[in-house]
């Protein structure tokens, strides 16, 4: 703590479903307490307690009488919150998600630090990535904040697969209304997209626990690409893995939930968190040496939200 820095109070706290196993709270309060705060963050578990899409209002409006200084927002309640905060970042607006509501003199404003995480992740784990074309492949919510983050990293042009051709162009149409024309274009094939671009961003949920196995055939990759995963349940997914064998250079998803994290921390205080100490923190947390920040030593076995 620095000699201008005087030791505050915060209040935060998470809302999801079945987040029992996130880093969130651990990672901010250590982050907190290291910069010499008292930084209490507290989980508000939808399925333990009854909760539903319906009561996001109620949680926010208790969030603000209660004294909280924000709260991160997962699944299922980033649209929902949407239209309740008071105010909207543009990014968030754009990605039409929140995942960070700040609150402050009772008035709350929704970010979205996913693209942040993913952004700031790419640029230090993968910088080599930036200038050149990708393919990301899937387009759900988590595509759509990526994708964005890529694109404002550097990331030259996004080609934009899923099996459902209808979320693929509805995602280029979001990119190309938050970033400008020509940034972002369908490409369902994913062999032949694989042919023209320098990596690829993996935003499917094939290589969850639960939902093992690969996306794609590895055997379509070349040496000379990178792979930017962004599960990180687990760490190393076996994409990860099999594009390291062939000689990918790779970015796991935890890079991303660092960098998300620190985003987050940074609005709720006011103040910047220290990303290698965060790191360290997850280290510590989930006994996995971070070493690239691409490179680990063990198998993670549990969830940042």
């Amino acid at each position: 703590m620095t000699s201008q820095q005087q030791r505050r109070s915060f209040a935060i706290g998470l809302l999801g479903e079945h987040i029992g196993s996130s880093l969130a709270a651990p990672l901010q309060e250590a982050e907190g307490a290291a910069a010499g705060h008292s930084l209490a963050y507290r989980l508000v578990d939808a399925a333990e307690l009854g909760l539903g899409p319906g009561d996001a209002a109620d949680v926010l409006r208790w969030a603000v009488r209660l004294g909280f200084d924000g709260l991160n927002v997962t699944h299922p309640f980033k649209n929902v919150v949407l239209d309740l905060v008071d105010e909207v970042s543009p990014e968030a607006e754009a990605l039409g998600a929140v995942n960070t509501i700040v609150i402050r003199d009772g008035r709350t404003t929704g970010h979205n630090t996913d693209w942040v995480g993913f952004a700031s992740a790419l640029s230090t784990t993968l910088p080599h990535a930036l200038g050149q074309d990708a393919l990301l492949l899937g387009a759900g919510g988590a595509g759509v904040a990526v994708g964005y983050g890529a694109l404002r990293a550097g990331v030259r042009q996004l080609l934009v697969s899923d099996t459902s051709p209808e979320r693929a162009r509805a995602v280029v149409d979001r990119l190309e209304a938050a970033v400008g024309p020509g940034r972002a274009r369908v490409h369902l094939d994913v062999a032949s997209a694989l042919e023209q671009v320098g990596g690829l961003i993996q935003a499917t949920p094939v290589g969850m626990t639960g939902s093992p196995g690969m996306p794609l055939d590895p055997a379509l990759l070349r040496p000379t690409q990178w792979v930017a995963e962004i599960i990180y349940f687990p760490l190393e997914t076996e994409l990860v893995q099999a594009a390291r064998a062939i000689g990918c250079a790779t970015m796991t998803g935890g890079a991303m939930a660092i960098h998300q994290h620190a985003a987050a921390y940074a609005l709720f205080t006011g103040e910047e968190a220290d990303v290698p100490r965060m790191t360290d923190h997850f280290t510590q947390l989930t006994g996995l040496r971070v070493l690239g920040p691409d490179t680990v030593s063990a198998a993670v076995t549990t969830q940042a939200s």
